[in-house]
């Protein structure tokens, strides 16, 4: 929906003005809206970055305090995964 054709010079001047706040007032919208994204994907990037960096540390405790303290999970399941593998082997040469 237009509006109709300004007829003097001081209406088109006073389009003129009306026009440019909108222009001004779309152009600082769009920049808000550009900034808080940007904000936003810097913030998301940061606690990825701090979650990455806890669970490395957690799972570097957890390995060192499992295998140093607690030895006996590694040899279960290692022991586990060579009795499968014999059993395996037992299979094939049955067959």
């Amino acid at each position: 929906m237009t509006a109709p054709d300004p007829a003097t010079p001081a209406e088109l001047q006073q389009e003129i003005e009306r026009t440019r706040e909108r222009l001004g007032a779309t152009v600082e919208e769009l920049a808000a809206k550009a900034d808080v994204k940007a904000r936003a994907q810097a913030k998301a990037a940061q606690m990825k970055a701090r979650a990455q960096g806890k669970a490395a540390e957690l799972s570097g405790r957890l390995r060192h305090s499992q295998v140093v303290r607690h030895p006996w999970p590694v040899v279960v399941a290692s022991a586990g995964v060579l009795m499968m593998a014999a059993a395996g082997i037992w299979r094939r040469r049955q067959a």
